[in-house]
């Protein structure tokens, strides 16, 4: 039987209102968008990671940045991000795709391998994340679907919020889809190590200039061992409100 083609695509622009910029920000020496990059390439499962940006001539300088990391880059519609994913997906022909965003610099490897091999192991499952229950910290958000899948939501969903949020489509539809989920051992959800204001870059700055010199290879589990130590670093984004779909 042949092996299904596990793409990452990595949804990324420069267009962000409430963080101009941000992925090509400084983190530790280095863009926001490489410090990402570095964690997804220890992750098993995946075949490709592809940067899924926009025609806009503004993310001219992100394409030619993740080009230079050896990234394939994919340019699609601004705001159908949905369009822009199954366009990905064509062009690096995969079988799976892992959805991820640009503005999560700790996503961890772990638990995005733990996703895809949920959805590879189980034949009748469309699609497995980590957030159908949220007890994981926001900024570790994995979903994988298969392309088949995509494609159905791509024919079928009409809604504004379901071409925004890609997979918004099939997580809404429990009875028609098959929905799988990992979770964890505790509920650390209150937790915020995502990036879309300027505090929220200042939290994950510090967790990465306390344990990148140490270990550039540190887990969630490293930052939450961080979070208990200087609960009042975490607590400094916690009013961000996040964007939901």
């Amino acid at each position: 039987m042949k092996r299904a083609r596990v793409v990452v695509i990595n949804q990324a622009r420069l267009g962000s209102t409430r963080l101009p910029g941000k992925v090509l920000l400084d983190l530790h020496g280095r863009p926001l968008l490489e410090r990402q990059i570095e964690r997804l390439r220890r992750a098993r499962t995946p075949d490709e990671i592809v940067i899924a940006t926009t025609f806009a001539s503004h993310d001219d300088r992100l394409a030619d940045f993740a080009r230079s990391l050896g990234l394939r880059v994919f340019r699609g519609h601004e705001h159908d991000v949905l369009e822009r994913y199954v366009g990905a997906a064509a062009a690096a022909a995969a079988d799976v795709v892992v959805r991820v965003t640009s503005d999560c610099p700790l996503l961890d490897p772990t638990l995005l391998d733990r996703c895809v091999r949920l959805l590879l192991a189980e034949p009748e499952l469309d699609y497995v994340s980590n957030t159908l229950e949220r007890t994981y910290p926001r900024g570790l958000d994995v979903e994988a679907l298969r392309r088949a899948t995509l494609l159905e939501a791509h024919r079928e969903a009409h809604e504004r919020a379901d071409r925004e949020h890609v997979t918004r489509f099939v997580w809404r539809q429990p009875e028609r889809f098959r929905l799988g989920g990992i979770k964890g051992e505790h509920d650390h959800s209150q937790l915020r190590w995502t990036v879309d204001e300027a505090d929220d870059l200042a939290v994950v700055r510090a967790i990465y200039d306390a344990l990148y010199p140490h270990d550039p290879t540190f887990g969630f589990e490293d930052v939450l061992r961080h979070a208990e130590r200087h609960p009042e670093i975490h607590a400094r984004n916690r009013h961000i409100a996040q964007k939901e779909a």
